[in-house]
């Protein structure tokens, strides 16, 4: 089932990296970024979560960013503990969610984003986000979710390419609005 805007939160129970089950319910009454990753040591996927680190201090008071990956939390705990946010990372190793939520893999996409945004790959390896090992789908198309404090989707991105996100700009102002 694809998600689109109006829907209800679906409630999404997996393992956090501090060890915890996470209930995506325990966030109602904050505004919310979810968004469905590739694979834990993903250089796209780390230099996303890098750049959304350097503006959380922008982000409005009641608000949460949760990355969901296709890895197993073995994985997924050494590549994120590096970002030092209070982020919520998850892991859905059985790539139950990305089925249940249509989340899409590309090679095509995968190739798209090779092309045409070389400099930003590149500048996730000079950060030193390497992608091995490679422990999940490698073609994953990121799908980013606004959700708002009464638990309902106010956006939704179903990317075009590995590296197609919304822009932070807009997460930042939907944090923020009334």
């Amino acid at each position: 089932m694809k998600l689109k805007k109006g829907d209800k939160l679906p409630e999404i129970i997996l393992p956090s990296i501090d060890g915890t089950e996470f209930n995506t319910k325990k966030l109602l009454g904050k505004k919310i970024l979810l968004t469905f990753y590739r694979f834990a040591r993903c250089p796209m996927c780390n230099l996303r979560i890098n750049e959304l680190r350097k503006r959380e201090s922008e982000f409005g008071k009641n608000f949460s960013v949760v990355g969901i990956f296709h890895s197993d939390t073995n994985n997924l705990a050494p590549a994120m503990e590096r970002h030092d946010v209070s982020f919520y990372f998850l892991a859905d190793k059985n790539y139950e969610y990305f089925s249940k939520y249509d989340v899409k893999t590309s090679v095509w996409g995968l190739i798209k984003a090779s092309i045409f945004r070389i400099s930003r790959f590149n500048r996730a390896l000079m950060k030193g986000y390497l992608p091995f090992p490679i422990n999940g789908y490698f073609n994953i198309l990121p799908v980013d979710i606004l959700i708002n404090e009464e638990g309902i989707i106010n956006r939704v991105k179903y990317a075009n390419d590995i590296g197609d996100h919304l822009p932070i700009d807009d997460v930042i102002d939907f944090s923020k609005s009334k």
